[in-house]
């Protein structure tokens, strides 16, 4: 086989975009470029296989092999040589085909006979579309141009396929971005949303593949990155040293860059015939594909900022910005890889959901879209390449599914299942104003969690009692610097306001972990949910909670003031946070400042420590509220934010509901009011669960308070709790079965 030189690389390419320009069905196209594949490298057969779906790639064209097979051969992901390559999403190349480990034969396409084998990822942006295969008689290895000159190739193919270039008459594959999809993810923030997709960054589409002139776009390439260098100077250099860990980031945009490797791979693909885009996207295509294959967090990261980067780079060589003139749709459901608060604030309630191809359950925007109330769901797979701006997307927050492009029978099915909440929500709001009192006469006080002002005005017409957390770290994450103390004033002066008399009950600052302030030092932790973080920061660094006691103290303006600490671990922390708050309140008199009518100070009990400190601590607690999110994942010992264990462990464990029956107890014998914050309160089953062991205050979200409530009137607390106990003396691991037995029993 001859030694591939630029004009022969230069030469296919344009062939291939020749064949491109003429408006032959799919099946031709497939055809006639195996052809020149064959004619321009001089072996005996090129073979293209596509991914049918995300497991099953089929022969969709061949030169050299039986033409009979066309259709008819098929593989699974891994097998044979050819699902290798597509499973490693790297090249095999090999004289003795039949002697490589997985090699499978296939007698159908008569390949017997053909013994050397180089096969090619076809992939875009890290999603897997097929392998482009070369063989030939003669044993030898193919030399690492005629690789290299391949992968050139398979790039180009892969854009065809994503154009559509392949479908139509004479073959079985769908124009993409066509078809419905239904992808699934996780949930973070339940509902249910029908809309069109609002992409964050709207994808670079590239229409110039093959270049005309290598000079020409060479200079194109440098210009562009120079560009490139320039804004990231620029951005490094107004950054100052407030966000470590954005610096980090331009950092290594300002490395990736100035990289040579990085450049020396794309002027060759140019050299080869690509276009500066197309060159660029290659290299982009191949970090994602590297990507998938990297199990170090740290390396992941540094690929994910060569992803950003090309993407920047894209940008700047097309002139195509996130302002693209597309208008927001009325129902906007916002797609992205993934987004920061402050961005996702911007939005605002103008989106009925979110969805992230990353994300966590504890994140940012997580939070956010919790205080906005709409449907998020998380790490659903390629959906930022499967979307399109304006394609119509349910969002089934409570499942973890998204519809893309759904059907009309699924669209009825969601529109139906939508309407039957709404008419739910109807009846709701009939209870908005009768109390969440049992058929055995006891009352359960419904609080809701809130983040935001904008949640506010949702308190009266929620059917709640008052706000039994206000997250007060939202307004330190989405700046991008420590807020002043006279803003925090005014903003905790404006949610007492909105509260219109109703108790807040606000959080001190809750960072660390998974909520970390873009101006703080991030410290390098091995396990981060139980480092240093929420109250253990403050008690450290005594100057941010001071100035929040004190903003919190000038807000009331003389009004009764509720504080309650986070992850108070031992009786001791309580004590150094609770005189800290003394010490402000003392301050503020001698500056002659109005003081609480009446101060509440309480902990949320959020590790199981803290449920067996000394009788003194739970009588010197005005209130004790669970935070059931992080003591749940501490007393099973399983990550909420790790999928593969945190749905392994249920609220109605007879364990965990014995534990919490130790706190009932030992609060109701100090005569400290409890209260149960988080999802699981949300949960009318669950709900009823902690109303029936004696806890008789619960926080959750507005939209939870209906329904929880609605289950409360119907229920009698008496036969729950006989019912609990019948479980735990029968030794059974959980009480959900029975308790969804009882409530399938009571009346509306």
């Amino acid at each position: 086989m001859p030694h591939r030189t630029e004009t022969d690389s230069r030469k296919l390419l344009r062939k291939l975009r020749d064949e491109m320009s003429l408006a032959n069905p799919g099946q031709e196209r497939l055809d006639r470029i195996t052809t020149i594949i064959t004619e321009s490298m001089g072996v005996d057969v090129c073979s293209i296989y596509l991914f049918r779906d995300s497991d099953t790639l089929e022969l969709c064209a061949t030169e050299g092999l039986r033409p009979e097979s066309v259709h008819q051969t098929r593989l699974r992901l891994g097998e044979g040589l050819v699902g290798k390559v597509a499973r490693l999403a790297r090249p095999v190349n090999t004289a003795n085909a039949p002697a490589e480990q997985g090699f499978r034969y296939m007698p159908e396409t008569g390949e017997e006979v053909f013994t050397s084998f180089l096969g090619v990822p076809v992939q875009r942006l890290g999603e897997r579309l097929g392998v482009l295969v070369v063989q030939a008689k003669e044993p030898r290895l193919y030399s690492e141009d005629e690789v290299y000159g391949l992968e050139v190739v398979a790039m180009v193919i892969a854009e065809m396929t994503e154009l559509g270039a392949f479908t139509g008459e004479g073959t079985s594959f769908a124009t993409p971005h066509q078809n419905p999809a239904m992808l699934r993810g996780v949930t973070a923030q339940e509902g249910e949303a029908e809309g069109q997709v609002w992409l964050h960054q709207p994808r670079v589409v590239i229409t110039n593949l093959i270049n005309d002139d290598s000079r020409a776009e060479l200079a194109r390439l440098e210009t562009a990155i120079e560009t490139l260098r320039v804004s990231i100077d620029q951005l490094l250099a107004t950054a100052g040293t407030r966000d470590k860990e954005h610096m980090e980031v331009l950092q290594t945009y300002r490395m990736f860059a100035h990289s040579r490797g990085w450049m020396k791979r794309m002027e060759e693909d140019i050299r080869l015939g690509l276009s500066a885009e197309a060159a660029v996207e290659k290299e982009q295509s191949s970090a994602r594909a590297r990507l998938e294959r990297v199990p170090d967090a740290y390396l992941r990261d540094r690929l994910h900022d060569l992803d950003d980067l090309s993407n920047r780079l894209l940008r700047i060589l097309t002139g195509q910005g996130n302002e693209t003139g597309a208008e927001m749709p009325e129902r906007p459901i916002l797609v992205a890889r993934n987004i920061g608060p402050g961005e996702l604030l911007e939005y605002g309630r103008k989106l009925r959901g979110v969805v992230l191809e990353e994300g966590a359950v504890g994140s940012h925007a997580t939070i956010v879209a919790r205080a906005l109330a709409i449907p998020l769901v998380i790490n659903v797979p390629r959906i930022t390449t499967e979307a399109l701006n304006g394609d119509h997307i349910l969002v089934d927050g409570t499942e973890g599914v998204v519809h893309l492009r759904p059907d009309d029978s699924i669209s009825s099915a969601f529109r139906d299942k939508m309407a039957m909440q709404a008419k739910a929500q109807e009846r709701y709001a009939i209870l908005r104003d009768k109390p969440a009192q049992a058929r055995c006469g006891t009352e359960i006080s419904l609080k809701m969690n809130a983040g935001l002002l904008a949640d506010l005005p949702s308190l009266p017409n929620s059917g709640a009692d008052a706000v039994g957390l206000f997250r007060t770290e939202l307004q330190f994450l989405v700046q991008d610097r420590m807020p002043k103390r006279s803003d925090l004033v005014a903003n905790y002066a404006r949610v007492l306001d909105a509260a219109a008399g109703r108790k807040v009950y606000f959080r001190t600052l809750d960072i660390g972990s998974d909520k970390v302030m873009p101006y703080m030092n991030r410290p390098d932790e091995p396990n981060p949910a139980m480092g240093w973080r929420a109250l253990r920061v403050g008690l450290d660094k005594p100057g941010v909670l001071r100035m929040q006691l004190q903003a919190l103290i000038r807000a009331a303006k003389g009004r009764a003031l509720s504080v309650m600490f986070p992850l108070v671990a031992t009786a001791s922390e309580f004590t150094q946070a609770h005189d800290t708050l003394l010490r402000e309140i003392e301050r503020e008199r001698r500056l002659g400042h109005p003081l609480p009518e009446k101060l509440e100070v309480g902990a949320m009990l959020e590790t199981p420590s803290l449920a067996y400190a000394p009788d003194s601590f739970f009588e010197a607690v005005d209130f004790i509220s669970i935070g059931g999110n992080d003591l749940k994942q501490f007393f099973f010992a399983a990550d909420r934010e790790n999928e593969l264990v945190r749905r392994r462990y249920d609220t109605l464990n007879v364990s965990f509901l014995t534990f919490l029956q130790v706190i009932v107890d030992r609060c109701h014998a100090a005569e400290t009011d409890l209260s149960f914050c988080g999802e699981d309160a949300g949960r009318p089953i669950d709900a009823l669960a902690l109303a029936g062991i004696g806890i008789t205050s619960l926080s959750m979200r507005p939209a939870s308070i209906g329904p929880v409530k609605s289950l409360i009137r119907r229920a009698n607390l008496i036969e729950v709790s006989e019912l609990i106990a019948r479980v735990q003396c029968r030794g059974l691991e959980t009480a959900r079965p029975a308790l969804l037995d009882y409530v399938a029993t009571l009346v509306d």
